[in-house]
């Protein structure tokens, strides 16, 4: 199973840890819910957990749970800084459909 890190994610993820002053990882995950049955969530933390899978790029990492890794499997962590919002997002080659924010999708 992969994942792989965007060097716009990889870029974003180093700026918030030298505005933070303190290394920082960004964690994706899965959820059930949404308006397409599961959603993305996104979170900053300072260590992975046991179990995770630790995704790096340019010196900085993502870190994935595994029971996410299975729905997250062949996608890309990307940021995206455009005039209606800047976000990091996942390309989810496993989503058969997403919602209009992008945040939700089903499988």
């Amino acid at each position: 199973m992969s994942v792989t890190l965007s060097p716009a994610a990889a870029e974003r993820i180093r700026a918030i840890s030298q505005a933070e002053g303190r290394a920082l990882m960004l964690r994706v995950a899965v959820e059930g819910g949404g308006c397409s049955g599961f959603s993305y969530r996104f979170d900053l933390v300072e260590a992975p957990e046991d179990d995770d899978l630790k995704v790096e790029r340019d010196g900085v990492a993502a870190v994935v749970d595994v029971v996410s890794l299975a729905l997250l499997d062949g996608s890309e962590i990307d940021f995206a800084d455009e005039l209606a919002a800047a976000e990091f997002r996942v390309k989810n080659p496993n989503a058969k459909s997403s919602c209009g924010c992008g945040v939700s999708f089903s499988i």
